[in-house]
């Protein structure tokens, strides 16, 4: 079976040859470039000493060309715009080496300083001469976000300094979405995941506006989640705006895409903590639920695209809502957070949402043993799988010392359903 119809039946609550795999297709189920690089070696896809492509520079992730899909049986391929978080496209490639070793290559608009301490920082649109907006700590293995703006009380908040980051796509944006969903398409037999961007609202992984020089407006968490009690009409204005231009840049998008895309990012934004939600239901039906619903709406009335929804956590009290919202995909369904055994919410909302994760990439991926990475696979299908809507993945992009052997196990008990 294709890996493209292995997904969409599973999407459609069928039950295809086997629950259908992402390793690496979007950035939310991603592989960081050390683990990629491992992979490629022990599966004899390299010479020693080649680099990989940093990809997704913030969490470091690494490049999955169609050989290593194929050579994993990953069924999904990711469609992004062309440039990174931080600004800068991705062109250019130049070498740089991770603290642990690994050669990868890095687009020309990654520079990077070193701090005394031995901390390296990245800088926005690669321009050295803004302040950094990412620090790589001595040692580690991603960027964390800088908080360049210090925290306001919102009092004096002007709704217009947090859209400078959403606008209009480039022409050149465009022909890029569109010449890389017919390649993808036609090239490869996978599902294709686009991340378009811009559609997520509220999402603190884009709050701190990486990629701006100068980034103005509520750009720390802390005053962010105060703005949503105490300035909840202009969260909501800012809301309505940044829909309006996600909504005019999907219909220029699907313009030159079509229906080659399986499936959209249409939310990115982290709802709950490892014991319970990190906002009230009521703040979520108010505040970001009408706009959810507004994007699902215009995404099921004019494509055929799914729509998938990310948030981590404990969040089983929105899960009716999201459903309600119109989204046809939850992921990564965090088991080991409070509330989200996986049997109860297939039970509950099988046949209505579908989940994309569920394998326990905090624990058992990286610390387990092979047959305890089988053994947790196993379970996720038995229990998410029936009837279909399930697509097996981790919960988390794939850490940087995750043992190549648990990756191939994962893989193994896959491909022996």
């Amino acid at each position: 079976m294709r890996s493209r119809d292995r997904v969409e039946l599973a999407l459609n609550y069928q039950e295809p040859d086997h629950p259908p795999l992402d390793l690496g297709g979007n950035p939310l189920c991603g592989i960081h470039v050390s683990v990629v690089y491992r992979l490629r070696q022990a599966l004899k896809l390299d010479q020693p000493g080649m680099p990989v492509k940093v990809v997704e520079p913030h969490q470091m992730l690494g490049e999955v060309t169609p050989d290593l899909a194929d050579a994993l049986g990953s069924d999904v391929v990711g469609l992004t715009r062309p440039t990174t978080i931080f600004g800068f496209r991705k062109e250019g490639w130049k070498p740089w080496t991770t603290f642990d070793g690994t050669p990868v290559l890095v687009p020309a608009g990654f520079n990077t300083d070193p701090e005394s301490n031995g901390d390296i920082l990245l800088y926005p649109q690669g321009d050295k001469s803004a302040p950094p907006s990412g620090r790589m700590r001595k040692g580690g293995s991603y960027f964390e976000a800088i908080i360049r703006r210090p925290a306001e009380d919102g009092v004096d908040w002007r709704v217009e300094d947090n859209l400078e980051e959403f606008g209009p796509l480039s022409d050149d944006e465009l022909e890029h979405l569109g010449r890389e969903a017919e390649r993808l398409y036609m090239e490869t037999d996978k599902a294709i995941f686009a991340d378009f961007g811009g559609l997520s609202f509220g999402d603190t992984a884009l709050m701190p506006g990486l990629g701006l020089k100068c980034p103005k407006g509520i750009r720390d968490f802390e005053t962010w989640y105060m703005a949503l009690t105490r300035c909840r009409d202009l969260v909501r204005e800012l809301f309505d705006r940044q829909c309006n231009i996600a909504l005019g840049n999907l219909a220029r998008i699907y313009q030159v895409v079509g229906d080659r895309v399986t499936v959209v990012l249409a939310s990115a934004t982290d709802f709950g903590m490892q014991t319970g939600l990190m906002i009230s239901p009521r703040t979520y039906r108010e505040l970001y639920k009408p706009f959810h619903r507004r994007l699902n709406d215009w995404i099921h009335q004019h494509t055929k695209w799914k729509t998938f929804i990310h948030s981590c956590g404990s969040i089983a009290p929105l899960v009716g809502d999201f459903v309600e919202a119109g989204f046809d995909i939850l992921n990564p369904l965090q088991c080991s957070a409070s509330g989200m055994e996986p049997s109860a919410l297939k039970k509950r909302f099988g046949g209505q949402l579908a989940f994309w994760g569920g394998v326990d990439g905090e624990y058992v991926l990286p610390f387990g043993a092979p047959d305890e990475v089988r053994k947790e696979v196993n379970n996720k299908m038995a229990a998410l799988g029936p009837h279909g809507g399930y697509i097996v993945s981790p919960t988390s992009s794939i850490e940087p010392h995750t043992p190549v052997p648990n990756i191939l196990a994962m893989v193994d008990a896959v491909r022996n359903t």
